[in-house]
């Protein structure tokens, strides 16, 4: 158990249910997964920006990452259907605790004029979705190394039933969000 799930059981779904007066522990909302996505619409033309993204996504996440392929055809895009776009990687238990804890406590910190975490990216569900637009901020890349500087969605799929709870849940785990 990571200090970060440890602190969820103890301290953090505690407050939680007396904050919205839960009734059932199976109501407090919890993480069930984190779900890491780049997309390169150049990867189309560079068959090796993927296979570079794949394995900087493996190593931010410690899991091997899937090249997502393209569903439709696009003319204007100069896409064909099955062509590589991009690589996802989906983390779910201790991956993704230490996942969160190291985003939190190292990497959204090196981010440069960071001011906190927007909350725009809730999807009334309970879901949040950021975007990084340098994936260099991740301790495992090495700077030197990096031929182009790639952007990434960070999509955190929780079990509350609103925003509300959702950003309650994240804030207490200790996502920075912008005041």
């Amino acid at each position: 158990m990571t200090t970060l799930e440890k602190l969820y059981k103890e301290k953090i779904a505690p407050e939680l249910t007396k904050e919205f007066g839960y009734k059932s522990s199976m109501q407090i909302p919890r993480l069930r997964s984190v779900h890491l996505n780049i997309g390169l619409g150049e990867a189309s033309q560079n068959h090796k920006l993927i296979e570079e993204a794949v394995n900087e996504l493996t190593r931010i996440s410690g899991q091997k990452a899937v090249i997502t392929k393209a569903k439709k055809s696009i003319a204007s895009f100069k896409l064909r259907e099955g062509q590589p776009v991009g690589c996802r990687v989906t983390l779910r238990g201790e991956r993704m605790w230490d996942f969160i804890d190291k985003l939190v406590n190292f990497s959204l910190p090196r981010v440069r004029d960071f001011r906190g975490v927007q909350d725009k990216g809730f999807d009334g569900r309970g879901n949040f979705t950021m975007g990084v637009r340098e994936h260099t901020i991740f301790p495992e890349i090495d700077i030197e190394k990096v031929d182009r500087v790639k952007g990434m969605n960070i999509t955190f799929v929780t079990t509350a039933s609103s925003d509300k709870e959702s950003k309650q849940l994240l804030s207490l785990l200790g996502m920075p969000f912008r005041k």
